[in-house]
């Protein structure tokens, strides 16, 4: 069943990505595509309506991005923002200059009634940010919404069904921002609403069904959600001609390997191969204090690893890579996807003997692979895994990794997570885990001196990892979780808690 889709011009801003999220939130589907896309791309592909996105450019400049007029002649309602709105105005006729009072921040605008502004009150707060303001609208053109410095805060034309506005509706600062997008889309464009994750599921399944037959697919398995609802989904069209290989490098979290196999293999049913790796892993690392030596290391052996497995499988029609919507964004803005080394199974295409990559969640944010994981009857636990970096806990232990340091990290760690669970602060915690530093520390436990390695917190709040903040978590929660650590778990006699926000540092130690 082919869906309504709305086609979103990317011109360079930052918040490009978020747009995108907010218009497939309120059930309509659409894709981010590069300004530059020919008159003859965007009648190909039929949209219901288009955005312009906002960038960091003035339309006026040299070079600055510009799309062909013509787009505006094809009966196909137009909603500009911010860079979009200028360019809208520029381009039909209007005048865009630079501003004697640039705005950022939060700013209260007036709305006047228009199909834009559907059940939203007269005054509300918006979040703007230009240095370039509209000082003449295209003929045919109203305000919709005046601030105190922007005049045309929001314009629109009813009868083209073409509007433009100044500030930002997808991110949260601006009050009814979601509220004015569901209008575009609803009131303006005549949307539906039928991009569902039960909708994606049923139509996957049997494009899946069709696409694959009986042919033999092979998936990696790492136990992350992207590559866990990806290789659930195949395994619902093809059943047993789906194999799963599980490295298991032994440098996962407690009873994660376990857990793997139980929901996989025992509660699926699906046919998955677990190779106990763990052994060979640890050996290649002795002696290794170096993060980037490590995760060369673990890369080169996870390939090594697969490659074993996969030749004991013999060839393969296809091969499942769990690649998600904003891979494909950043490999080349909506064209075809590259196969790069971040993606769950990177770097496996070259050592395994198949006809065709498979990639049934590249149409999906984050967001939605969750909603499809849950769709499919995941459990919880698998579906709401925190991110986990492919080297696992190595790059949790600063210097050498050993097998002692890994039971702490692993302890410690298990710990962390369950009392965070316990405070019912799992689903607001983007990322929480423990790590164990190169410093150490005197300690007395008991009646003896002990002398062990630190042992920090690291618990950040985000929506995408581009930012982070650190968490603040509840003193008397870290109290109980420093207790535990330092009166269960071997050699840990100190905690401490980071409390740096990215940037400058990074969510991950190494």
């Amino acid at each position: 069943m082919q869906h309504q889709k709305v086609l979103v011009l990317d011109f360079g801003g930052q918040y490009n990505q978020l747009i995108a999220r907010r218009v497939r939130e309120q059930g309509v589907f659409c894709d981010l595509m590069p300004s530059e896309m020919s008159i003859e791309k965007i009648k190909e592909y039929d949209p219901i309506g288009i955005i312009f996105t906002g960038g960091p450019s003035s339309v006026y400049e040299k070079d600055s991005p510009q799309i062909d007029k013509a787009v505006f002649g094809l009966g196909i309602p137009v909603l500009g923002i911010c860079y979009g709105c200028h360019l809208t105005a520029h381009l039909l006729g209007g005048k865009v200059e630079s501003a004697v009072a640039s705005e950022y921040g939060k700013t209260e605008v007036k709305y006047t009634r228009s199909p834009l502004t559907k059940d939203m009150p007269e005054k509300a707060v918006c979040w703007m940010s230009h240095t370039d303001k509209i000082t003449k609208l295209p003929d045919g053109f109203s305000v919709i919404a005046e601030s105190d410095n922007c005049p045309f805060a929001a314009f629109g034309d009813d009868k083209r069904k073409v509007y433009g506005v100044q500030f930002h509706p997808e991110v949260n600062h601006t009050q009814y921002g979601t509220q004015l997008l569901r209008n575009f889309l609803y009131e303006v464009c005549g949307a539906v609403g039928d991009w569902t994750m039960s909708n994606f599921v049923h139509n996957q399944i049997e494009t899946l069904k069709e696409k694959l037959g009986n042919k033999k697919v092979l998936c990696a398995m790492s136990g992350g959600v992207d590559s866990a609802v990806a290789a659930t989904l195949i395994h619902k069209a093809v059943g047993d001609n789906l194999t799963c290989v599980f490295v298991d490098h032994g440098l996962l979290r407690k009873y994660e390997a376990d857990e793997v196999m139980s929901v996989f293999k025992d509660g699926l049913g699906m046919n998955l191969i677990k190779a106990d790796a763990g052994e060979v892993f640890l050996n290649k690392l002795k002696g290794v204090t170096d993060p980037e030596r490590k995760r060369k290391i673990i890369g080169e052996e996870f390939i090594r690893a697969f490659e074993t497995e996969s030749k004991k499988i013999g060839k393969v029609d296809f091969l499942v890579q769990g690649t998600i919507y904003p891979d494909v964004i950043e490999s080349g803005k909506g064209k075809s996807a590259v196969i790069k080394s971040h993606h769950n199974v990177g770097g496996l295409p070259s050592v395994v003997d198949f006809k065709e990559i498979i990639e049934p969640l590249r149409d999906l944010f984050k967001d939605e692979v969750r909603k499809v994981g849950f769709e499919l009857g995941l459990p919880k636990s698998v579906v709401m895994r925190q991110p986990f970096p492919g080297p696992g806990l190595a790059i949790r232990i600063m210097g050498e990794v050993t097998e002692e340091k890994l039971e702490t990290l692993r302890d410690s760690d298990y710990i962390l997570r369950t009392e965070i669970a316990k405070a019912g602060l799992d689903e607001e915690i983007w990322q929480y885990f423990t790590v164990i530093t190169d410093s150490k520390t005197v300690g007395v436990q008991g009646d003896f001196r002990t002398y062990e390695n630190v042992i920090a917190i690291r618990a950040v709040t985000s929506l995408d990892a581009m930012t982070a903040d650190w968490a603040r978590i509840p003193y008397d929660v870290l109290e109980i979780i420093s207790n535990r650590i330092v009166n269960e778990v071997k050699h840990a006699n100190r905690i401490v808690y980071d409390i740096t926000s990215k940037p400058p540092a990074t969510i991950e130690w190494e």
